[in-house]
């Protein structure tokens, strides 16, 4: 399993432990009020924010809680000051990492992910230093419990839905879409009774590199303490761990 799969499958795990801690929630909220901001509170004219909805609706976020943050975010001027930014760096063996944030304190921000990436034997480089192993996809990932269908039948429903790839792991089934197909696809396979565990436009890595034990620790380090970073919206990475380390490293 490669690096976007791998990680988002790790991430997948880890979901419900970090809304008990209210972590994702704010994120989300974070999110749904930039995108208010950009494109208006209408999720049929928004897509931005259509997709920010789906994301909280599969992180369990109550509806109520949803409409009252699109009427906060509509109503005033909270989340005004918040910036979109995107670090690019290097990880533990030349693992090329892409952050998403939203920060009200660039430099701040900057100063905290430079000294985690050096602190984990990496370090944060210019803008398109790694963007270019990356390409944009949509991205939607089914958990394969709550599936009745097999992964053939889900394979010939994404194709005909014009899906450009489908991707399986363990526990998810992904469906990776042209950017400008996304919310053609999406809504083809919403109507035929599927419903994703995420769903989002994405940057999935070109080509991976795969990490031996030490390497493999480090970089997961540096990853869940990016993840715990409050700016942090997204990180992307074109890592590759063989199964047998990653469970020997309790993941």
């Amino acid at each position: 399993m490669s690096g976007h799969s791998k990680w988002a499958n790790i991430k997948h795990k880890k979901a419900k432990a970090d809304a008990a801690k209210g972590r994702i929630f704010t994120r989300l909220g974070r999110e749904l009020m930039v995108a208010v901001r950009h494109g208006g509170p209408d999720p049929e004219t928004n897509f931005r924010l259509k997709i920010i909805m789906d994301k909280a609706r599969a992180a369990n976020m109550p509806n109520d809680n949803i409409a009252r943050l699109i009427q906060r975010a509509s109503g005033s001027q909270e989340g005004a000051n918040l910036e979109e930014i995107v670090y690019e760096g290097y990880g533990p063996g030349g693992v090329a990492v892409m952050l998403e944030l939203l920060t009200d304190n660039r430099n701040r921000t900057a100063s905290e992910i430079r000294h985690l990436f050096s602190r984990h034997g990496g370090n944060l480089g210019e803008s398109g230093c790694v963007a270019w192993m990356f390409s944009q996809k949509g991205s939607l990932v089914l958990e394969r419990a709550a599936l009745e269908k097999s992964v053939d039948e889900v394979m010939m429903d994404a194709l005909e839905a014009g899906a450009e790839d489908v991707q399986e792991d363990e526990d998810t089934i992904e469906i990776l879409t042209e950017p400008a197909r996304f919310a053609e696809v999406e809504e083809t396979l919403a109507k035929k009774g599927y419903q994703f565990a995420e769903a989002k436009i994405a940057r999935i890595p070109q080509n991976t590199v795969e990490l031996g034990r030490g390497d493999a620790e480090r970089l997961l380090k540096l990853m869940e303490e990016l993840e715990e970073q409050d700016d942090v919206q997204e990180i992307y990475a074109n890592f590759d761990i063989p199964d047998e380390i990653l469970a020997s490293l309790g993941e």
